[in-house]
């Protein structure tokens, strides 16, 4: 029973159960019973992407916010914003799929440059005489002999567990060495490994290396649990500020989700997470200063100024991770308060920095970093291309889970859909809304300013507003139809306006027309999975031949496991960071101009 004056909910088809005060939501309710929902506006109530259904018990009347996301039939079914709506006694709600922050399509993969292996960390295997009564020589110091390297310095979780270690291993135990300091003392022997992390808005993506090696032994992906906090790095930043403790419990809730990935990583490797000596993390600014606990306010207003840009090395205990207890945490430098470490870590990854070619890098998500390599200049811009990508503020959108629409074709009068796991439909992912207003574009349905033509089959007008039925309610998985509304074209065009004006203040600021790029590289998840004909044909890129661009999948990562094996490319890491201009699209004389012929399907 609950406690008295607390409310039970049921959350199905979960089978979770938590007791909450008076007056917290349903999204409270599922964040303390570590339900993930999608609440891309931080809890506001403008999103409309946490619907739930009311199954027994009593609730709040619905808000203003729910009657203008929910429709009446919704409303009538039982169907509630979980921010927005209170339990008045026990209740059991039902949360459909698409409502769940989890169990999307995670891309782990990159291409990578082959390089150099030179790990921040190195092993050295050491046998020395054990001590006794005509030898009193203190352990350390025995072992510094042993080693021969008498500049050598312990750590304090090496001296913590030292006199043990070398008596139950026989006084031959392996060094793990990072510069002059000795971070772990490990039985002779062992394979010391690394963990690289792509700490990305929407996705974690973690990867178990041999550092001797630099064989990579595991990857695994999950959902960045902060999701449940704000979709976007915006919500996120609002919510640290207004939350008491709000910085401290976005930092907890992804080490939490970090552990389980290392512990995961590890089990199925045959390993121990004491053996991970060293951790390399990328992620954008605000992913970054959450993650190690730094202040975020001035992320959030202008000038958006980072609290710092250089590297850093953490010790990975200060942070929470269950890690060897004497292993740092390397993030490599940030460059602006919105292009970040991540976006160091691809172009690192891509070469980005080391020939004379003209080329374009972009880092495809929520928040769109690009960078153009041209004369030996780096120029670099980010822009706010929206959670559209991700199948946010979509009418039917969803995350790429299985049932999502990811392909869309259109041939004479018929839909062809393509799903995650070749589901039944039950929304539309990113991917997916791309292709359907690209293909309703070619086939003369939307015109080029994204208004549909009325007489057109499968458009129609309802509640006030125009859309293409994509699948009718017989035909979806959730048995309700899927619809592509005038409201989801205009996403997409400020999406891909945003993406388009950015490429073009970047080459307008190097002097150089589209045609004399010689490669454009896309990355990212979405990066990864986006038709490029699909993003061609509405004017996402340049019109550039198809042979010219290049897409390399999680770059990010891939940067992350580099800067894990190589001290020299850390250092590169640092020389791309300085080199880089910096140009604030917010403020530049051409973005508005430019994002305003971008917004054209042409």
């Amino acid at each position: 029973m609950p406690e008295p004056s607390r409310h039970r909910v049921e959350l199905e088809p979960i089978g979770r159960r938590v007791d909450i005060a008076p007056g917290r939501t349903l999204l409270d309710a599922a964040q303390e019973a570590g339900i993930d929902l999608t609440a891309i506006c931080g809890g506001a109530g403008t999103c409309g992407r946490c619907r739930v259904r009311a199954l027994e018990g009593l609730l709040n009347e619905p808000t203003a916010a729910e009657r203008l996301a929910l429709s009446f039939q919704e409303l009538a079914s039982g169907f509630r914003l979980a921010c927005q709506a209170v339990p008045l006694g026990n209740v059991r709600v039902d949360i459909p799929a698409e409502s769940l922050a989890t169990a999307q399509r995670l891309q782990l993969e990159g291409q990578v440059e082959e390089i150099e292996l030179r790990p921040a960390v190195v092993p050295l295997d050491v046998h020395m005489a054990p001590a006794t009564l005509n030898d009193l020589t203190a352990d350390w110091r025995r072992v510094l002999k042993a080693a021969n390297l008498p500049h050598l310095r312990p750590s304090w979780p090496v001296l913590t567990g030292l006199s043990e270690i070398l008596r139950a291993e026989g006084w031959s135990v392996r060094l793990a060495i990072r510069h002059e300091e000795v971070v772990a003392i490990l039985p002779a022997g062992t394979t010391l490994l690394g963990l690289a992390v792509d700490l990305g808005t929407t996705k974690l993506a973690a990867y178990l290396v041999d550092l001797e090696s630099g064989r990579t032994l595991g990857r695994a992906g999950a959902p960045n649990p902060q999701i449940a906090y704000g979709e976007d790095v915006v919500s996120r930043i609002a919510y640290a500020n207004r939350e008491e403790q709000g910085r401290a419990l976005l930092q907890e809730r992804v080490v939490e989700a970090l552990n389980g990935l290392i512990e995961s990583l590890c089990q199925e490797a045959g390993a121990l997470p004491e053996q991970i000596v060293e951790a390399s993390v990328v992620g954008n600014t605000a992913m970054h200063h959450l993650f190690a606990g730094l202040p975020v306010r001035q992320l959030g207003m202008s000038p958006y100024v980072p609290a710092v840009s250089d590297p850093l090395e953490i010790p990975a205990r200060e942070l929470g991770l269950r890690v060897n207890r004497g292993a740092y945490v390397y993030l490599p430098p940030n460059i602006a308060g919105y292009v970040g470490a991540d976006h160091v870590a691809m172009l690192v990854a891509t070469g980005m920095h080391q020939d004379g070619r003209t080329r374009l890098a972009l880092d495809i998500g929520t928040n769109t970093e690009i960078s153009l390599a041209v004369g030996g200049r780096l120029l670099s811009c980010s822009c706010a291309s929206g959670p559209a990508f991700e199948g946010a503020h979509i009418h039917d959108g969803m995350r790429a889970a299985p049932g999502a629409i990811e392909r869309v074709q259109l041939i004479g009068d018929e839909v062809r859909l393509q799903t995650v796991g070749h589901a039944p439909p039950v929304g539309i992912c990113g991917s997916g809304i791309l292709d359907a207003v690209a293909e309703l574009r070619r086939a003369g349905i939307l015109n080029e300013r994204g208004a549909f033509q009325l007489e057109r089959r499968g458009v129609r007008r309802r509640d006030g507003q125009v859309e293409f039925v994509l699948v009718p309610a017989a035909r979806a998985g959730g048995g309700r139809e899927i619809v592509v509304t005038r409201a989801d074209v205009n996403e997409i065009q400020l999406a891909k306006a945003a993406i388009r004006a950015g490429i073009e203040v970047l080459l307008a600021e190097a002097g150089v027309r589209a045609e004399a790029l010689e490669e454009v590289i896309v990355a990212g998840a979405f990066g990864t999975y986006l038709d490029l004909r699909s993003a061609l044909a509405i004017g996402m890129f340049p019109p550039l031949p198809l042979s010219r661009f290049r897409q390399v999948g999680n770059a990010a990562g891939a940067g992350a496991r580099q800067l894990l094996l190589s001290v020299g490319l850390r250092q590169a890491a640092v020389e791309v960071a300085h080199r880089v201009e910096y140009i604030e699209l917010t403020t530049h004389p051409r973005f508005t101009p430019e994002f305003v012929q971008a917004m054209y399907l042409r």
